[in-house]
């Protein structure tokens, strides 16, 4: 057996930016369930940008899985934050190379001025949240996709 390959699925990498919180919660969506090493985390504090890859499960292909077309997938993404001013953490060890994440939601909590704070809430009551001064998150697909390893949908209680 080998992975899928892109082609197999006909539909091109998704490259969607965030600048209002309804445009966040259609990423948060498409991320939700996505894995990622504590090490594939940075913040470039001199181009303002906080930047996660992840391991994201293809939501947008459940109807695909559904009929049983294909297996499930996943694509390595960037998340990536804009015009970050800080980056605080919860329940997360960034430089632990054994430490895997997975990230559960992204919410945007609004200040003054169009200011606000992106918070990605992990599995195990980890958190980060990422001070903006203006909301601009982008996520983009870098990898073809590939077979999940555990070849399941994630499953929530």
């Amino acid at each position: 057996m080998s992975d899928a390959r892109f082609e197999d699925g006909g539909d091109k990498p998704l490259r969607l930016k965030a600048l209002d919180a309804d445009d966040l919660s259609v990423l948060s969506s498409l991320t939700q369930d996505a894995v990622f090493p504590a090490t594939e985390m940075k913040w470039d504090r001199k181009a303002r940008r906080f930047a996660l890859l992840l391991n994201r499960f293809r939501w947008e292909d459940d109807a695909n899985v559904k009929g049983a077309r294909r297996q499930v997938e996943r694509v390595q993404s960037v998340l990536a934050i804009e015009d970050v001013v800080n980056v605080q953490t919860q329940g997360v060890q960034p430089l632990d190379p054994d430490t895997v994440h997975a990230l559960l939601s992204v919410a945007f909590e609004a200040g003054e001025d169009g200011t606000g704070r992106v918070v990605l809430t992990l599995s195990g009551d980890g958190a980060i949240g990422v001070d903006v001064e203006a909301l601009e998150v982008v996520l983009r697909d870098v990898t073809r996709p590939y077979i999940a390893p555990s070849r399941k949908v994630p499953q929530h209680d």
